[in-house]
């Protein structure tokens, strides 16, 4: 078992970038599935959420962006469900690979084309995107993915369970089909496995815990109650519980009352869903990040795009329409190696 990113061949740039990030070892996700991509091999990543699985896959394709001669276009292209996501994911290749000069676009939807659009005529390395707004890109002709060596599928079954299917599937048909395919999903239900076994040639499958289960770390707790004691209890938690909080709610009608209450109790809150704009989504994200706001009030538009490692507790004020949203939500606690 490798336990040292030194053991991995990176290149000393690359390792430097590591250590400014403050990587100290790699996860267990990391350990398997670097060599696996730095080979160029397909890959199937299994694994809960918190494990490192963002590093798992830039580490390897800035590592072989940069020991190879940049082309006419994008040559490595990530998809994410949520715009969140896509944020995080394209902080991390900045973070890791833009002390080398490699350029990363981000395309998601809420934004202006504007900006989409210049980024792609600085001819970037990397495109990271959710399909919906990718795909338009594709049918304006001002993205095009005849240059891509590498794709990667994060979070593959959450952007089957959001209606992705057909974008992602028109979207691939349009890049080489000799590329290099990554699928990392924390779950491996059979529409994910149709697409694996559609677009990726002989992959090598790394799992890594108990897919689809909850993480061991996560104390989980039922509170039986009608609904006109939903909102006295959760006050009553918070109250009673120190740490960062995250509520998810089912529409962002409750999500909107129940940040007012929340606030109208004394706590800083702020909350996340699709009615707010790009600019209100990031600064609640980096307002709770950096612990201006104790709770935040989500939709399950944020299930996956949320990484707070302070997160202690997540309240589950309506219950997800599936287990495998239920697992995700309370993924959001209990990060890596803590409890929540």
């Amino acid at each position: 078992m490798i336990r040292s990113f030194n053991e991995m061949h990176l290149s000393a740039p690359m390792l430097d970038a590591i250590a400014r990030a403050g990587y100290t070892s790699p996860t267990p996700i990391q350990a398997r599935a670097i060599g696996i991509a730095l080979e160029g091999k397909d890959l199937i990543g299994c694994a809960q959420t918190g494990t490192g699985k963002t590093a798992a896959f830039a580490i390897p394709i800035i590592e072989r962006l940069c020991a190879s001669r940049p082309g006419a276009g994008a040559r490595a292209l990530v998809l994410a469900p949520t715009r969140e996501l896509a944020l995080q994911i394209a902080e991390h290749f900045a973070m890791l690979g833009g002390a080398r000069g490699l350029r990363t676009v981000t395309l998601i939807g809420g934004e202006p084309m504007g900006p989409q659009l210049a980024g792609l005529a600085r001819r970037p390395d990397v495109i990271v995107a959710t399909p919906g707004r990718l795909f338009d890109h594709i049918e304006r002709r001002s993205a095009t993915l005849s240059s891509v060596r590498s794709v990667v599928l994060d979070e593959a079954d959450r952007m089957l369970d959001m209606g992705f299917a057909p974008q992602v599937e028109r979207i691939l048909a349009v890049t080489p089909l000799d590329r290099q395919t990554l699928c990392f999903s924390a779950t491996m239900p059979e529409a994910v496995e149709r697409l694996v076994r559609k677009h990726l040639s002989r992959p090598e499958r790394v799992e890594v815990g108990t897919v689809a289960k909850p993480v061991a770390a996560v104390t989980q707790r039922l509170y039986a109650t009608d609904s006109g004691q939903k909102m006295p209890l959760l006050l009553q938690l918070l109250g009673a519980e120190r740490g960062q909080t995250l509520v998810f709610t089912r529409t962002k009608h409750r999500a909107d009352r129940l940040a007012r209450a929340v606030a109208a109790a004394g706590h800083r809150v702020t909350r996340l869903h699709a009615d707010r704009t790009m600019s209100q989504r990031r600064e609640a994200l980096d307002g709770f990040r950096a612990g201006r706001y104790r709770v935040l009030v989500a939709t399950d538009i944020a299930a996956r795009g949320i990484d707070v490692p302070e997160i202690s507790h997540v309240v589950n004020f309506d219950l997800p329409h599936t287990p495998e949203d239920y697992i995700h939500r309370i993924g959001r606690t209990a990060r890596a190696e803590a409890t929540g």
